[in-house]
C-alpha cells in the first residue's frame, strides 16, 4: 500500500473527523495517527499527568534546549522579553504529540494576575503558564502539551515572559522584572515514520536530513572486501556526507557481506555478476549503477546501491553521486560519463574564506539575518571558517571595512555597535543621537527613505584570538533613556542593519605554519584539507586492514569533508609496500597492533611506539604547564621532548602522532594508531569530541584513553607554507639572535662606510 501521495499538511488535516476511529488508525500501520488536538494546557508534573497515547510503531525523541543550540540559560528581562530555539521534523517522520517539559524560576516581586510565560510554537500560543506567589523564587517545573498540528518540519520554540510589578506606573526595565528559563528544559516529539519513495531525486535523504540535529552514524556495506579504488570511491562518498552533515558531526563503520538488521545503509557492489546481501537481490550491473531501494529487513530503513563491474566503475558512481547527486532522477541509473573535474587549487574549499580577495558578509550570511530590532537585540553572528595557516605574526589584524545603519534616537548616551570574536570584544562605534548630530538640515539630507543613518567603520581583528571555526559577532545597543515616571514606554522602533557589501579581507596574509600541530588537524584537516579534494594527501592502509581501519578511514574523511565543504575526489589509498609512489604527499597512516610495516621503519621520527606488549612515549613540559598551551609567539609553543618511557602491558594504548614525512621535506604525517582495532574508533570519537570530551587533541603526541584525551609533546620541528622576502628575513632574524646581532653589526658598518665616503668626497670637492 503506497501513500506518498498524502502530504504531511493532508495528515493533519485527518486528525480531528478519525479521532473517533482511533482503533482503525492504529490498525493501518501506525502512519495515520492518532488525533490530538485538544487546546494546550501547562500542567504541574505529577503522576496524574498523562500524556496521549502514541500509535502502534511510533517512537519518541528527547531533545533538550542546549541540544537545540541554547548554550545557556535564557534570561528574560523587562515588561516583555522572549528567546526562542529552532526545532526540525526529518522529512521521514511526521509528529503524533509533543510535550515541553519547562525548568524555570521567576522573580518574586511579580504580581500573580498580571504576569505569565507563554510558550509559542511558529508564533502560535500553545500554553501560557500562571506564575503564582507561592512558587517564585525556586526552581519549577511544568508539562506544557504541545498541538501536534502547529508542528511544521521548521519549526521556532518561542518563550515569551510578561511581567508586571506593580499597578500604577512602573518603569519597564525595573530590575524586579525577570524570568530564567533552564537549557535542561526537554522537548519530547512522540513521531511516526512516512514511507520516503524509492527515488534518487531525494538524495541525500535519508541518509542526511538537514532538518536533523543529531549526529550522522552510517554503515558502509561492501559486497566482498574492499581494494584501494574501492576505498577511495567510498571515501568521496562519507566526505560528501560528512560536509552534509557539518557541526552536528558524522561517524561511520563498514562491514563485509551483511546488511544490517534496520536502519539506513551504503552498499558498495564490485562484481560482474548479480549478488545476494541477505534478502537482497542486487543484479550484474551494467556499468557505473546508482540504486535506492527500500531494506527489505526494514520497512523505515534504505538502501543506496553504489556498484560497478569493476573497482574502477565503482569509483567512477560514487563520485558521481557525491558530485552530482542533485541531478539524479530515477529509481536506478547507470552514469555514462562524469567529465573529468578542473584540478582544485590550495585554499579554495568552500567553506573556507577565500584569501585571495576581499569577501561580503552578504556571501557569508543570509542578508536578512544582518538586521535587527529593540534595544537591546541579540548579536549578528556571522560564521568564519579560517585557513588555520594563516600568518599573523606582527600582523594589525584581517581589516574588515564596515557598513551600517541605524534608526538615530532623538537622545542618547551610550547606544552603541559592538565588534567581537569569539565573544571577545575587538571595538565599539558610537551610534550618534539626532541631538549630538545637530539636526537640521544637514542631518537630514544624511537620512535614508527609512529615516536610519547610514555609516562606515574599519575594525582591525586580529588572528590571534581566532579558530578555525570563529563567529564574528556584530550587536547593536540603543540607550534606554528614562523619561520619569509614568513617562517611561518602551518603543519598538529602533533598527540596526549592517550592510552584506561590508567587506572582510584576509589576502594580505601569507600561509605558513609550525608542524605538527595535531589541533589544526583535527579542527580543519591541515594539511590534507589545503586542497579541498585532497588530490596532495594519500592513506596508508595497514596490512591485512579489515572494518575497522576502513570505518576509521571512512569518518577521517568525513571530518575533513565538514571542513572543506567538499567531497575528497581525489584522495588515494595505497599499503605500505607502495608509499613511495606517494613520496609527494602528506600521509595519514592507520595502524591497530603490528599491522602497519612503516611503524617499524619511522620508528626514529615517531614520538610513540607500540611493538607487541611494548610501548614507548616520548614526554615533555606540555603535561605540565598549567596555563593554556597556544601563545601568540610560536617560539613559546615548543615543547621538545625531555624523557621517554617505556614499559610492557597490554596492548591497549591508542595515540595520534605528526611528524615530518621521511619521504619529503615539507610533506606531513599523521598517524592514528592503536594496539587493537577497536580502539580506533577511540581515536575517532575523540577527534569528534562532544560534551563528554575535556580536552582536544593538541601538539604532536596525543593519547586517548576513552574519554580522556592527554598532549604529551608539542614539538615544533618543521614549517609548511610560504613568507614574502621581507617578512622571511624579519622571521629568521627573530627567531636568531646570533644573526641578528650579525645583521645589524654589518648594518652599522655599512652606514658608517657610506658616511665616511660620502664626507670625504665632500671634502675633496671643498678642497678643490
Amino acid at each position: 500500500m503506497t501513500h506518498t501521495p498524502l502530504t504531511r499538511g493532508a495528515l493533519r488535516h485527518t486528525r480531528r473527523p478519525l479521532m473517533f476511529l482511533a482503533s482503525s488508525a492504529l490498525c493501518l500501520g501506525g502512519w495515520v495517527h492518532n488525533a490530538w488536538a485538544e487546546t494546550a494546557a501547562a500542567v504541574p508534573v505529577a503522576p496524574a499527568n498523562v500524556a496521549p497515547q502514541a500509535p502502534l510503531g511510533s517512537y519518541s525523541h528527547h531533545l533538550t534546549l542546549k541540544q537545540l543550540g541554547r548554550l545557556d540559560t535564557m534570561n528574560l528581562h523587562g515588561v516583555e522579553a522572549a528567546d526562542s530555539v529552532s526545532f526540525n521534523i526529518r522529512a521521514d517522520e511526521v509528529v503524533n504529540s509533543a510535550q515541553l517539559l519547562l525548568r524555570y524560576s521567576y522573580s518574586p516581586a511579580l504580581l500573580a494576575d498580571l504576569s505569565q510565560i507563554n510558550v509559542l510554537v511558529n508564533d502560535e500560543v500553545a500554553a501560557s503558564l500562571a506564575l503564582p506567589k507561592d512558587g517564585a523564587g525556586k526552581p519549577q517545573e511544568q508539562v506544557v502539551n504541545i498541538p501536534a498540528h502547529l508542528i511544521t518540519e521548521f519549526n521556532r520554540l518561542r518563550l515569551q515572559f510578561i511581567g508586571h510589578y506593580t499597578m500604577q506606573c512602573e518603569d519597564p526595565q525595573h530590575s524586579s522584572l525577570w524570568a530564567k528559563i533552564n537549557n535542561s528544559s526537554q522537548l519530547e516529539l512522540n513521531v511516526s515514520p512516512i514511507p520516503l519513495k524509492d527515488d534518487l531525486s531525494i538524495l541525500p535523504l535519508p541518509f542526511f536530513d538537514r532538518r536533523d540535529a543529531g549526529p550522522l552514524n552510517l554503515p558502509f556495506v561492501f559486497a566482498k572486501a574492499p581494494d584501494h579504488a574501492a576505498l577511495e570511491g567510498a571515501g568521496a562518498l562519507s566526505s560528501w556526507l560528512g560536509a552534509l552533515a557539518a557541526y552536528r558531526g558524522a561517524s561511520f563503520t563498514s562491514q563485509v557481506g551483511q546488511l544490517p538488521d534496520k536502519g539506513n545503509a551504503i552498499v558498495l557492489v564490485e562484481s560482474k555478476e548479480a549478488v545476494r546481501l541477505g534478502g537482497l537481490a542486487i543484479p550484474a550491473p551494467k556499468g557505473p549503477t546508482v540504486t535506492l531501494v527500500a531494506h527489505p529487513g526494514d520497512p523505515r530503513g534504505k538502501l543506496l546501491i553504489v556498484a560497478g563491474r569493476d573497482s574502477a566503475e565503482l569509483k567512477l558512481a560514487a563520485s558521481a553521486v557525491a558530485l552530482g547527486s542533485k541531478a539524479l532522477v530515477g529509481n536506478s541509473v547507470v552514469i555514462d560519463h562524469l567529465d573529468s573535474l578542473a584540478p582544485r587549487k590550495p585554499y579554495d574549499a568552500p567553506n573556507w574564506l577565500p584569501s585571495d580577495r576581499p569577501v561580503k558578509l552578504g556571501e557569508l550570511l543570509d542578508p536578512k539575518l544582518l538586521s535587527v530590532s529593540g534595544y537591546n537585540p541579540g548579536s549578528i553572528s556571522v560564521p568564519l571558517r579560517l585557513p588555520p595557516d594563516m600568518f599573523n605574526w606582527r600582523e594589525e589584524g584581517v581589516r574588515l571595512d564596515l557598513k551600517y545603519r541605524y534608526t538615530p534616537q532623538q537622545e542618547s548616551n551610550n547606544s552603541s555597535l559592538l565588534v567581537s570574536l569569539n565573544n571577545t570584544f575587538m571595538k565599539s562605534m558610537p551610534l550618534p543621537s539626532m541631538k549630538s548630530l545637530g539636526g537640521g538640515e544637514s542631518l537630514l539630507t544624511l537620512l535614508q527613505k527609512d529615516e536610519s543613518l547610514p555609516r562606515e567603520a574599519v575594525v582591525r581583528i586580529p588572528l590571534g584570538s581566532a579558530g578555525a571555526r570563529s563567529q564574528l559577532q556584530l550587536r547593536f545597543m540603543f540607550d534606554y533613556i528614562k523619561q520619569g515616571e509614568c513617562r517611561d514606554i518602551i518603543i519598538d522602533n529602533m533598527r540596526g542593519l549592517v550592510d552584506p557589501d561590508s567587506t572582510l579581507d584576509l589576502s594580505g596574509y601569507n600561509h605558513y605554519i609550525a608542524l605538527p600541530n595535531l589541533g589544526v588537524f583535527n579542527d580543519s584537516g591541515f594539511p590534507f584539507t589545503r586542497l579541498a579534494d585532497l588530490s596532495q594527501s594519500a592513506v596508508v592502509l595497514p596490512d591485512g586492514s579489515g572494518p575497522a581501519e576502513w570505518g576509521a578511514y571512512l569518518t577521517v574523511l568525513g571530518r575533513f569533508g565538514d571542513s572543506t565543504g567538499y567531497p575528497a575526489t581525489a584522495v588515494q589509498v595505497v599499503s605500505a609496500a607502495d608509499v613511495q609512489s606517494v613520496s609527494d604527499k602528506d600521509l595519514l597512516v592507520l595502524a591497530s597492533g603490528d599491522n602497519q610495516p612503516l611503524l617499524k621503519q619511522w620508528i626514529d621520527r615517531l614520538p610513540a611506539g607500540v611493538s607487541g606488549d611494548s610501548h614507548r612515549f616520548a614526554l615533555s613540559d606540555l603535561t605540565l604547564r598549567v596555563r593554556q598551551w597556544i601563545s601568540p609567539d610560536p617560539a613559546a609553543n615548543q615543547r621538545k621532548p625531555t624523557l621517554s618511557v617505556s614499559y610492557s602491558g597490554p596492548r591497549s594504548s591508542t595515540y595520534l602522532a605528526g611528524f615530518e614525512s621521511p619521504l619529503k621535506s615539507g610533506r606531513s604525517v599523521v598517524v592514528i594508531a592503536s594496539g587493537r582495532p577497536e580502539g580506533l574508533a577511540e581515536a575517532t570519537a575523540a577527534m569528534i569530541g562532544g560534551d563528554a570530551y575535556k580536552d582536544s587533541l593538541q601538539g604532536s603526541l596525543a593519547v586517548v584513553k576513552g574519554t580522556e584525551v592527554t598532549s604529551l609533546v608539542a614539538d615544533e620541528q618543521y614549517y609548511v607554507g610560504e613568507l614574502n622576502l621581507f617578512k622571511r628575513v624579519q622571521w629568521l632574524l627573530s627567531q636568531n639572535m646570533h644573526w641578528m646581532l650579525l645583521v645589524t653589526v654589518l648594518g652599522l658598518l655599512l652606514i658608517a662606510s657610506l658616511l665616511f665616503l660620502f664626507l670625504r668626497a665632500r671634502a675633496q670637492k671643498r678642497l678643490s
